[in-house]
This record gives C-alpha cells, structure tokens and sequence, in this order.
C-alpha cells in the first residue's frame, strides 16, 4: 500500500493491490479505506484498472482520485473521478476532456478541482469543476500547491513555472492568467550567458500528413546558410512529451555550435489519447516517418548540412535512434542512450517485462516471435554502417544494461565503428545526478 490519505472519523485512504497475482497485472490498483481501530481493510473501487491518487474534499463529501478502465493498450489517459467516501455514486468528470490529468488536487471551497495536465507541449494547469467542466487556468506549470483558506472562486495557488532559458521557477497565482513569479535562483549562473534562443516548427508527416510539433534550438552565433550540425534528440516514454521548456543537454548542444530539434512524433502525450495509441502494436513504426520529416524540414528551411547530421535519445528514444540507423544512412554518428535491443529479453527480464508483453504486446514472446522480432531494432542491425554509441547505467533495471550489450555486439562483429559507454551506479534516470549528466554529455559530445 502506499500514497495515504487522511479520510477522517478514524480511517485514512491507500492505493494498492491486494490480488493474489498483483505482480502479473502491473497497472491494476485499488483505493481501500483503512480503519485504524478495527484495522479494517475495505476495498472502496473494483474495477479492472488504475485507481489511485485519492483527495478528500476539504468538507469531506467526497473522494476525487485519478484512474481508467484498462483496455490492454500500450497508453490511456488519466481520467478524473469522483465517488462518495463509502465508494457509492462514482462520476467520471473529465470523459469528455481529451486529455490525460497527472495530478489533482481540491479548491478550498470543495466545489471544483485544479489539475494539471499536457496540452499540445504545454504543462497546463486546469479547473475543473463538480459538472465536468475543464477550463485553463495558467500554463508553463509542473508541480503545484493550492492554498487551503484562500477564499472564493479563485484559490491561491503555488506552483513551479517552466521556461526555455531557465530551470523551473517558484511561482503564484489567484487562479488565472500568468501568475507572478517569486524566485530568480539561477541568475548568478545563466544570468551572464548567451544561451540558444528556441523557435517552435510544425512539420505534416511524410507517412500520413499529420501535423507534427517541435521545437528548434539555435546556437547564438546562428543562420540559415546550411552550415551548421544538427542533432536530433528523441524522447524516451515513448508515451511522453517534450516542451519548450529549459534543459541542460539541449543547451549544452546548442553552446557547441548544434542546431538542435526535440519532436513529439505520433505517440506522444498532450495531443489526444488518439494520438498517443497511433503507436499501439506499432512502435517503433511510424514516428520514425515523423522524426525524418522533421529533419527534412530543417534542411529545407537551410537551417543545417545534410553531411553533419546527428542523431540520440534515451529509453524510447534510444530504441528510435537505433531503429533509425536500421533504416538510413543519412545521419554521420548516432548514440543510443539506454535502448531496448530485443524485446524478447526486454519481456523476460526487463523490470517492466510484464508490462511488455501485456500492453504493449498482448501476447508472449514465445506466442508471437515473428512480431517481437520484428519491432526490435536487432532485427535491422545488419543495415547499420553509421558510428553508433551505446550507453547505458550499471544499475539500469528498465532498460538493463544486456540491451545495449546486445547492438553493442552486433555492431562490433560487423566492423561498425561503436563504443559502449556503462555509467557507473546510474539508474534508467541516467542523468540523475550532476556528475552523471556530465558523464553522458561529454561522451555524447566526444562522440
């Protein structure tokens, strides 16, 4: 159990899974009301997926929590719900509301909820209020905290304000608008330097013409006269979103002369669940049919020389970056940062293996080698003649270190120029700490 939540008259709220194969369904959690004097345990949702992130209404009258009927599918959103606090006359507020909810938490007054969610690359923060009616509050937000006495229809609220030229900020605001932010904490480091201004491109797909957003960061000495690098940095998930936000690699690219592009290709969160399951039974696939049309898209604009293109990305991204090298020559060095080689042995020993092969699968390996073999980027490995690096944390149990051992391998045995970068005691957040964000930026950019 975990997450507990102060329900009142003596009980408090958990999220769980008490099955007796709770370890064979990954996903599934309930919400159970725990009696302190009795220790009672009662289940207060039972249906067949997530419930989970209980908030009591300050009054008391109700439970709002976040979850979805799973239908065995790689991705679905979030949706909010409400339920009396016995678990009675449960009321979905947000069905109508495409977008997934990450995280919730009550207005003062009990008559309305404040969520955040992503909107089209925007981190958002959104009312929703007992109807189901969802309307935008402020933007640019990540974390955030509303104020328990702040009277009227408009909380105070607290939150954490993202930019492109600075990490996340403290900021507040009475409900709406931009807010006002309190904190200035990296002037003193970034406050002197001539960082990459970003510009945000929409390029239609050459698989199917579907609108495709990115974002664009250009070193200070830029312009268009078809000289400069690229690199394309992929996002992992594959079900997550970049933004226009700040983040150290992407500046770090850009101080060194690279034009570099971070894309939400189809699978991508913050468009629509629809948008998001395009890669269902299909990943990689198609959204690298998206990422190349965003390359195309640079070189047309002369922002880039198609002789020095470069090419990375971690976890999802880093299975993109070597299915891609699988499938054109076009790009002079690659790294693969913590890829899935083989899904085979990703479904079998990975510390999402159940997941694998439940939702993203539907079927064991042993039920369908053809189709795990042909999603694995090992499948095309005989096609790579870019220079590739692979990396990969020692103490990587998501994408663990034989994924990256295997490409390692099959690019070696075929006299592909390739080195094998293990960062010692990192996780799948690889870049954790400072001096391991180091470690695998400079050997990025030694490659």
């Amino acid at each position: 159990f975990d997450s507990p939540q102060w329900l009142g008259n003596g009980a408090l709220l958990v999220t769980g899974n008490e099955g007796e194969d709770a370890d064979l369904d990954p996903i599934e959690s309930e919400i159970y009301r725990v009696d302190l004097s009795s220790q009672a345990v009662t289940p207060l949702t039972q249906r067949d997926g997530p419930d989970f992130a209980p908030k009591v209404a300050p009054n008391g009258s109700r439970i709002a929590y976040l979850g979805y009927d799973d239908k065995l599918k790689s991705y679905q959103q979030n949706d909010v719900y409400l339920m009396a606090p016995d678990g009675s006359g449960v009321q979905n507020l947000t069905v109508n509301f495409d977008r997934s909810i990450d995280s919730i938490a009550w207005r003062p007054d009990s008559r309305a909820l404040v969520g955040q969610t992503e909107v089209d690359g925007i981190l958002t923060l959104v009312s929703i209020d007992l109807a189901g009616n969802v309307r935008n509050l402020v933007q640019d937000i990540g974390s955030f905290s509303v104020a328990s006495k702040a009277g009227g229809s408009s909380p105070l609220i607290a939150y954490t304000k993202g930019s492109t030229n600075r990490p996340a900020e403290v900021a507040m605001t009475r409900g709406s608008g931009n807010g006002r932010q309190l904190t200035r904490l990296n002037e003193d480091a970034l406050g002197h330097l001539d960082l990459a201004r970003i510009e945000e491109i929409k390029v239609a797909s050459s698989h199917d013409g579907r609108e495709i957003e990115a974002w664009v960061a250009l070193p200070p000495d830029f312009r268009p006269d078809g000289s400069f690098p690229m690199i394309l940095e992929i996002h992992g998930g594959p079900n997550t979103m970049y933004g226009p936000y700040f983040a150290a690699e992407i500046q770090r690219y850009a101080a060194q002369g690279y034009v570099t592009v971070y894309a939400n290709p189809r699978g991508s969160t913050g468009y629509g669940e629809a948008f998001a399951q395009l890669i269902d039974l299909d990943y990689p696939g198609n959204d690298h049919d998206d990422l190349m049309s965003v390359v195309d898209a640079l070189l047309a604009k002369n922002y880039v020389s198609k002789d020095r293109l470069f090419i990375t990305g971690g976890s999802g991204g880093g299975v993109l970056t070597a299915w891609a090298v699988g499938k054109t020559d076009r790009f002079a060095a690659a790294a693969s940062v913590k890829p899935v080689i083989n899904w085979t042995s990703m479904a079998l020993a990975g510390d999402i293996a159940r997941f694998v092969s439940r939702h993203w699968f539907r079927a064991q390996p042993w039920e369908q080698p053809q189709e795990y073999w042909r999603r694995s980027p090992l499948s095309i490995v005989n096609n790579v003649t870019t220079p590739t690096m692979v990396m990969v944390g020692e103490a990587d149990w998501r994408t663990p270190a034989w994924e990256a051992e295997q490409f390692y391998t099959a690019l070696k045995v075929q006299n592909v120029d390739t080195v094998l970068v293990r960062v010692p005691g990192a996780s799948h957040l690889i870049a954790r700490r400072p001096s391991q964000l180091i470690a695998k930026v400079d050997n990025i950019m030694g490659w």
